[in-house]
C-alpha cells in the first residue's frame, strides 16, 4: 500500500489478514504539502471500506538522517526518496564504478551535483585551501563541520567528509560521527595517520597510527551511529608512508574486521602498481575506494576491471578554481579595464541562480504581506528616489546639502 505525491492512493491484492500502511515522510518538497493528517486518515478509512477484512495500522516514518535544508527546496535536482546516507551505501556496496567529485563549500557542491555527479568528496585539502590555511588540522573540526553542513544543505546527492585522522582518539572520532548524522552527511573518511596529519603528498615516511588503536577508533564510530547506514571508510595510508604490500592488507584487513564500510588504499606513485597489486591479493572481500589524483593517466576502464568500488576525484575544483582566479587577477591587473575580462567569466545573473534567487521569490509571494510583496519582488515598478537640494551659498559644506528621500505610492 503507498501514497502518491498528489494525494491518490494505490492498493494491491494482499495475501494477509494484517497489513501495515506506511506512509514515508521527508517533510520537504511536495510530500509535506499533500500527506496532511486529514488525507492520513482518509486512507485508512479508504483501506478499511476496500478490503473490510484487514486489520489497518499506520506507520509513520520520517528520515531522520537527512535533515530538512533550509535552503535545498530551490534546488533543481529532483531529490531522491532513499536518505543520502542510503544513496552513499549502495554506491560504495555496488558492483558498478561509482565516482565522488570534490567540493569545498556550498557553491562547488551545488555545482558537482548539477553537473550529474552521485556524491561529493568533501575534501580537508580543498576545504582548508579555500579558508587560506594548511592542510595540517589548522582548520578545527568545527569549521570543517560548518562547511560540510552549507554543502548539506546546498545539494539533495551524499557527502562523503574527508575527516583527517578522526580530530584526535576514538573519543573525537565517534562525537564527529554524531555530529556529522545532524547536519546530513552519509558518511566519513579517516586515515591512519597521527593527529595533526600531514598531506599525503607532502614528505616521506610518515609515521602511521598503531593498528589496534585505529581500530577501535573504527568501532568506535560504528558504535556512535545512529543511522544504520552512515557510511565509515578507513583509508590505509601504508603505501604512502613507504611500507610494502604486505602492510597495507594486514592494515586493511584489520580495519574491515573493526567494521569500515570500505577502504581506501592511496598511493603517490605515478602508476597504478600498487592498487594492482593491491587488488589482485584482496579481491572483493570488501570495498575499495581509490584516489588517482597522482596516477591520472590509467584508463577508468582499468579501475572498473580490477574491481574498484569508487573512484574519487579529489581536488580538481579548488585547482581549477584556483588557476581561474589568477588568470582574471593578472588580466585586470595589468589591463586595469574589465572589458576583455567579462566574456570569460560568468553572469552575474547565474550566481543569482546558483543561490537560489528565483526560490526566494516565489517564497515571498507565499509569506509575506501583499504590499510588502510588491515592494521587494517587483523593485522597478517601486523604486525610491532622492531629491537633492544644494545651498549654492555654501556648496563645499557637506551640512548645507538637504536630501530628501520621496517614497512612491503603491
Amino acid at each position: 500500500v503507498s501514497t502518491q505525491s498528489t494525494g491518490s492512493y494505490k492498493h494491491e491484492k494482499l495475501h494477509s489478514s494484517t497489513c501495515t500502511v506506511t506512509f514515508h515522510l521527508s517533510f520537504s518538497y511536495c510530500l509535506c504539502t499533500y500527506l496532511s493528517h486529514f488525507k492520513l486518515l482518509q486512507g485508512i478509512k479508504m483501506m478499511n471500506r476496500v478490503l473490510p477484512n484487514l486489520s489497518c495500522s499506520v506507520k509513520v516514518a520520517r528520515f531522520v538522517s537527512t535533515p530538512v535544508s533550509t535552503t535545498a527546496p530551490y534546488s533543481t535536482i529532483v531529490p531522491s526518496r532513499k536518505r543520502k546516507t542510503t544513496v552513499l551505501k549502495e554506491m560504495i556496496k555496488s558492483k558498478e564504478l561509482s565516482f565522488l567529485m570534490e567540493a569545498h563549500n556550498g557553491l562547488s557542491a551545488r555545482i558537482v551535483e548539477e553537473t550529474g555527479f552521485k556524491g561529493v568528496w568533501a575534501s580537508g585539502l580543498s576545504i582548508s585551501a579555500a579558508m587560506g590555511v594548511r592542510d595540517n588540522n589548522e582548520a578545527s573540526w568545527t569549521q570543517v563541520l560548518e562547511t560540510a553542513e552549507f554543502m548539506s544543505d546546498n545539494t539533495q546527492i551524499p557527502i562523503l567528509l574527508d575527516g583527517d585522522t578522526g580530530y584526535g582518539n576514538f573519543n573525537n572520532a565517534r562525537r564527529l560521527v554524531r555530529k556529522l548524522e545532524q547536519r546530513g552527511i552519509a558518511g566519513v573518511c579517516i586515515e591512519d595517520k597521527l593527529f595533526p596529519k600531514t598531506n599525503s603528498f607532502i614528505g616521506d615516511n610518515q609515521p602511521l597510527a598503531d593498528i589496534d588503536e585505529f581500530s577501535g577508533k573504527i568501532q568506535a564510530m560504528k558504535d556512535a551511529q545512529h543511522d544504520s547506514d552512515f557510511q565509515v571508510v578507513a583509508r590505509v595510508e601504508a603505501f604512502i608512508a613507504g611500507w610494502d604490500l604486505a602492510e597495507a592488507l594486514k592494515r586493511a584487513e584489520a580495519y574491515r574486521r573493526a567494521g569500515a564500510d570500505a577502504v581506501l588504499i592511496h598511493s603517490k606513485r605515478s602508476d597504478h602498481a600498487d592498487i594492482e597489486a593491491f587488488m589482485r591479493e584482496w579481491g572483493n572481500r570488501h570495498p575499495v575506494v581509490i584516489v588517482p589524483t597522482k596516477y591520472y593517466k590509467t584508463p577508468t576502464e582499468v579501475y572498473r576491471n580490477l574491481g574498484i568500488s569508487t573512484v574519487i576525484w579529489a581536488n580538481h575544483n579548488v585547482r581549477a578554481a584556483i588557476k581561474a582566479m589568477q588568470q582574471v587577477c593578472q588580466q585586470i591587473f595589468e589591463q586595469e579595464s574589465l572589458v576583455n575580462v567579462e566574456k570569460t567569466v560568468v553572469s552575474v545573473n547565474e550566481i543569482f541562480r546558483l543561490q537560489g534567487e528565483d526560490e526566494l521569490r516565489i517564497a515571498e509571494e507565499k509569506y509575506l504581506p501583499k504590499q510588502q510583496q510588491l515592494t521587494q519582488t517587483t523593485p522597478h515598478a517601486t523604486q525610491s528616489f532622492a531629491t537633492l537640494n544644494i545651498n549654492l551659498n555654501n556648496p563645499i559644506d557637506p551640512t548645507s546639502a538637504n536630501i530628501t528621500m520621496n517614497q512612491p505610492r503603491l
